[in-house]
């Protein structure tokens, strides 16, 4: 009981320090006692994802972990290290690239509708690449990196043990091979990693992409992820990937409770499951931090 009552209290003080801004429900949680203590207490989320991690950035450790060292098939989530290393080389990005036959998926014969002698810039290629998940982009862009795409994925491997992603290995640029693995707990640091690079930011949260075709017509490309166009969320890097073998996969670098956290799910069942998944994330710290209010100001009467 003691030990109830310290906690209690300690809990209402953390609380009326961020009451005293001007706006406590929108307050940033920078205590991280006081995180530790409202996650602690929650029940955690019911998750429909095989591999997911939550890792509060500002705190630096995980709050949710769920099968988090296992290798797995990543998908496309591959392209946010194709990305990285493209940007690495400081190439053109108004370079104008034109998708070839070698560009094609002859693995899945997954569709695109980037057709053979559509031109486009690198910079235009690199969005597309990492907003609409389009492969020709990705194949793409590691085919005229110099070296080809032997190097890129050379590179794509050095820069993974440069960050510590030690069960990670990347086989092609674009995740339709299912060599391509890694772990949940790795892909936190490849997002906390990619989400320096401006561009990645921009691509990854934009709604969508217009295309110039042949100066006669023009394609819109969406982003792959629903949530970058919900105003409840607060996005600074998204990527989707789907094989068979990996299932559907997410992850995001968001703020919630303007906090920073990442966010990685991996083989969700179903179409809707990863987003859903997010979704709940989101209720569960929410409502973990409505629930320790309410909690101190019960505690503040008494």
């Amino acid at each position: 009981m003691r030990k109830k009552i310290v906690l209690l209290l300690l809990l209402s003080q953390v609380l009326l320090a961020h009451a005293a801004t001007d706006d406590s429900s929108t307050a940033p949680m920078r205590d991280d006692e006081f995180v530790n203590v409202i996650l602690q207490k929650a029940s955690m989320p019911k998750l429909g994802s095989a591999f997911a991690v939550i890792y509060d950035e500002q705190g630096q450790r995980p709050l949710y972990t769920k099968n988090a060292d296992k290798i797995v098939p990543i998908a496309s989530i591959t392209k946010l290290m194709t990305a990285m290393v493209i940007l690495d080389a400081n190439l053109p990005l108004d370079e104008p690239i034109s998708i070839e036959a070698e560009d094609r998926d002859r693995l899945k014969g997954t569709r695109s509708r980037m057709s053979n002698g559509m031109t486009l810039t690198r910079g235009e290629l690199l969005k597309l690449a990492l907003m609409a998940s389009e492969n020709r982009a990705a194949a793409a862009l590691a085919r005229t990196y110099p070296g080809g795409t032997q190097v890129v994925l050379a590179m794509m491997n050095a820069k993974a043990r440069e960050l510590g992603m030690d069960s990670t290995k990347f086989f092609d640029p674009t995740g339709l091979r299912s060599e391509n693995v890694s772990t949940a707990q790795d892909l936190v640091k490849m997002v906390m990693a990619a989400q320096r690079y401006e561009l990645i930011h921009q691509y990854t949260t934009s709604h969508s992409h217009v295309v110039d075709v042949d100066g006669r017509r023009s394609l819109r490309f969406s982003n792959t992820n629903p949530l970058v166009r919900n105003a409840s969320w607060d996005i600074g890097l998204s990527k989707t990937g789907y094989i068979s073998e990996a299932g559907r996969c997410l992850v995001m670098q968001a703020k919630i409770l303007q906090r920073p956290v990442v966010i990685v799910l991996l083989d969700s069942w179903g179409k809707r499951t990863r987003v859903g998944d997010a979704n709940r994330i989101k209720q569960w710290m929410e409502n973990a931090a409505a629930r320790a209010a309410r909690t101190a100001r019960y505690t503040n009467r008494s």
